[in-house]
């Protein structure tokens, strides 16, 4: 019995470690992103409202994409940036658009307030070394990504030169990134 029971833990034990590294997307490099794969597919992180930290917030008052851009990166991201001024290699940063609503308030008049209605995320990569150069949703020392609440899991993105530069030129000397709006990475 001592030893059927040896055998059936072992095999257990086994069978855990298999099932929970087939769960597990094989990264790009030890240690690079836990959101890449090794073809260079980015995930949206989950539960990074919570595993994160807050950035800072854009609000959009009219358009397409209006409402608010809440913002979250790693707190390694933070510690880094604020030590380096720039953006480590791996760090992720999150970007969820949310719709508002507005009303009277002991505030005041016409007060803007996120609700839970999702319109989309942004999500980037930082590469520094260029690992998918002949992936399209990497360049420029980034991947990009683009998710719609309707699949969480597909990144409609296609190349990121068409869908993401455009939006982000004006911060181009600044890593792509429009850092005034995020006062957690300040000193």
């Amino acid at each position: 019995m001592g030893q059927r029971y040896q055998i059936s833990i072992a095999g257990s034990l086994f069978f855990a470690a298999f099932v929970s590294q087939a769960l597990i997307p094989a990264m790009a490099d030890d240690g690079f992103s836990p959101y890449v794969d090794k073809a260079g597919n980015i995930n949206l992180p989950e539960d990074f409202r919570t595993s994160m930290v807050h950035l800072g917030s854009w609000f959009v008052p009219t358009g397409d994409a209006s409402g608010f851009h809440d913002v979250y990166t790693e707190r390694t991201t933070v510690e880094a940036f604020r030590k380096t001024g720039q953006f480590p290699d791996g760090a992720t940063l999150v970007k969820e658009l949310r719709a508002s609503e507005s009303g009277t308030y002991t505030t005041g008049q016409g007060v803007h307030y996120a609700t839970k209605a999702l319109k989309q995320w942004f999500v980037m990569i930082k590469d520094t070394k260029g690992r998918f150069e002949s992936n399209p949703l990497w360049g420029d020392g980034w991947g990009w990504a683009l998710y719609k609440p309707d699949d969480k899991s597909k990144n409609v993105a296609t190349n990121y030169k068409t869908d993401c530069l455009s939006c982000h030129v004006p911060a181009k000397d600044k890593d792509w990134v429009y850092t005034e709006a995020y006062p957690t990475i300040q000193k």
